[in-house]
């Protein structure tokens, strides 16, 4: 596409599902408007089923205590000290009965085409509607052989778990109650990803200045300090994110997530800067 040809505004249709489980379909939440113009994200329930949670961190002015005290919900209400008091075996595949939000984590930042890194894609296609475009190779479509790749892996990965993707509904609520507590005027953040090529990624458009139109992955790596991007590429995509679309950040579990400014953010069509280290 030329410089002169308009970009696409809308998310592709191959790249979203009809429904999802969030109070904006996909072809808003993945589109480039929203990336200029952002709304908030509410997952279907998460607010209600939760309420005595929020109100308690209501009431605390301190971001360490309101993170001490998600974790023990987390592991009250999902039994992650006890997943026998649930119901869960932990026979030959007892390994998955103690999976939870935090190794599912630790596993994407370990390797975001491992398994932990297939249950968040999933998720995020479940709840925001955006379809898995890469997993270890190009996913072209829901009928492809690679896809069902994907899908199978995605299946693995939360068998024999306890609601692993409900504690991943309630860590993205989570981290949206604490990134409006900390700074709730930002309505966006600059992160940075590293690449080899941009010819790797789904360019839409090349603009001016330096700028591509890029349809992301329906979850992505970023990190706030561009010098820790350089490791993973010779170019930097520098990418204004909406804080509604950050699933997860490194400060959030300060000592639970090892890294240095990373981010996990839902991807869709967004406007990037490309620059060479």
């Amino acid at each position: 596409m030329d410089n002169d040809t308009p970009p696409p505004p809308s998310l592709p249709a191959e790249a979203r599902l009809p429904i999802n489980r969030c109070n904006l379909p996909a072809v808003i939440l993945g589109s480039l408007t929203f990336q200029d113009h952002p709304a908030p994200l509410e997952l279907d329930g998460v607010r209600a089923l939760h309420g005595d949670l929020w109100r308690h961190l209501d009431g605390l002015d301190d971001a360490a205590v309101r993170i001490h005290d998600f974790m023990a919900y987390m592991r009250g209400h999902f039994c992650l000290d006890d997943p026998v008091a649930c119901g869960l075996t932990l026979g030959e595949e007892g390994g998955r009965a103690r999976a939870d939000y935090l190794r599912t984590l630790r596993g994407w930042w370990f390797n975001p085409d491992g398994r932990e890194a297939a249950v968040v894609k999933g998720w995020v296609e479940s709840r925001f509607g955006l379809i898995t475009r890469f997993h270890r190779e190009p996913l072209p479509d829901a009928e492809s052989e690679a896809y069902g790749r994907f899908m199978q892996e995605r299946v693995c990965g939360v068998y024999n778990t306890n609601a692993l993707e409900s504690q991943l509904d309630l860590l993205y609520s989570y981290t949206q109650y604490e990134l409006r507590r900390r700074a709730p005027a930002r309505t966006h953040l600059t992160l940075y990803r590293g690449v080899n090529r941009l010819a790797d990624h789904e360019v839409l458009a090349h603009l001016s200045g330096g700028e591509a139109l890029v349809l992301l992955n329906n979850v992505n790596a970023f990190s706030a300090v561009r010098e820790r991007a350089d490791e993973f590429g010779d170019y930097i995509l520098t990418v204004k994110v909406p804080t509604t679309k950050v699933c997860c950040f490194q400060d959030l579990l300060p000592g639970v997530l090892q890294g240095e400014g990373e981010h996990l953010v839902i991807g869709g069509v967004y406007r990037v800067k490309v620059s060479l280290m």
